[in-house]
């Protein structure tokens, strides 16, 4: 591609928006209005690719060349000539190059990290500067990180929904816990509880990777199948989901299948504003199948001693669940 049939005006915003990019502090809100920019006109995308490979060649040069090619290409005068878009670009890539930037590894053109978080109860849709869109359930929290060779999500707490774009050329993999879970062309949530991680997949397929030991085939998933990971049996168990289980917790129902008391616990308290605490620490592995809503915890606490041996109580801003043999503390 060459810069001369690109509008010079649209080259000096691309080159705007390779610095703001990369910039640490750049915030959410910058991803989305670049999106929104490059989606306008094909030729945004294009101006943008182009100087992120002018951005490449001058990190390839040494610093004397860097600064020879940058002040060939836009001395004080360079603003009354015609080739102004090129002066402009290589200006501000240049600067940015010998002000420290380089060691961002410009190689791989990697942007700064995105962080993205909800709050608890509520659910949030973002997307990722790929196109891959992201729903996060209540109290999630997530960390985007993408270059030209690969991209990665990492998902520290809660749940969140992936539609990938695809791209067979640059990978994209959510690390959960324990786990890798490497995207074939697919949708799928990943529910996080600590290092117990559940994955379901909607449509395509997943790879499943213990992240201590990528060298085997991993495990492969495919639509309409659930994979759980439980650090107490460092095991990774497979059974049968479909699409309106998978995305349930989107309508208000959290769903869960022979799980631990404490698991379900911490996943309420991800859409509970007062949290609910287990007491007596051997209730913790008591299991749990069935539906909760999330407009409704607190009736699903009522009936909760008709099918687990604990009693309930309000105390100090919190629920507290203990042993129904035990004798009542207030």
């Amino acid at each position: 591609m060459m810069a001369e049939t690109l509008n010079e005006q649209t080259l000096h915003a691309a080159a705007d928006w390779w610095v703001r990019l990369r910039d640490p502090a750049a915030a959410e809100q910058t991803i989305e209005q670049w999106l929104a920019w490059t989606s306008a006109d094909a030729s945004h995308l294009r101006a943008f690719e182009w100087i992120t490979e002018l951005a490449e060649r001058l990190g390839t040069l040494g610093e004397v060349t860097r600064a020879q090619l940058v002040a060939e290409f836009a001395p004080v005068e360079a603003v009354r000539r015609r080739w102004l878009p090129l002066a402009a670009a290589a200006a501000l890539v240049g600067v940015v190059l010998m002000s420290g930037y380089a060691a961002w590894t410009l190689r791989n053109t990697e942007l700064a990290p995105q962080v993205y978080s909800s709050e608890v109860a509520a659910r949030r849709d973002i997307t990722l500067v790929d196109g891959t869109t992201v729903t996060l359930g209540g109290a999630t929290r997530l960390t985007a990180q993408f270059s030209r060779d690969h991209r990665q999500v990492e998902l520290a707490r809660g749940e969140a929904f992936f539609q990938v774009a695809h791209n067979a050329q640059r990978p994209f993999v959510v690390n959960a816990g324990k786990l890798a879970i490497h995207d074939v062309g697919t949708a799928f949530d990943v529910r996080r509880t600590g290092d117990h991680v559940t994955i379901s997949v909607t449509d395509g397929r997943v790879r499943i990777f213990n992240r201590a030991d990528r060298t085997g085939d991993g495990l492969e998933a495919v639509a309409g199948q659930r994979v759980s990971y439980d650090p107490g049996r460092a095991a990774l168990s497979v059974s049968s989901t479909d699409l309106a289980r998978a995305t349930a917790w989107q309508s208000d129902r959290l769903e869960f299948d022979n799980e631990s008391l404490a698991v379900v616990v911490a996943n309420i308290n991800r859409y509970r504003v007062r949290p609910v605490r287990i007491e007596d620490a051997h209730l913790e592995s008591l299991t749990f199948t069935g539906t909760v809503k999330t407009d409704a915890i607190d009736d699903w606490l009522h009936a909760l001693p008709q099918v687990l041996p604990v009693q309930v109580r309000d105390a100090a801003g919190q629920t507290i669940l203990s042993d129904a043999g035990s004798t009542s503390r207030r």
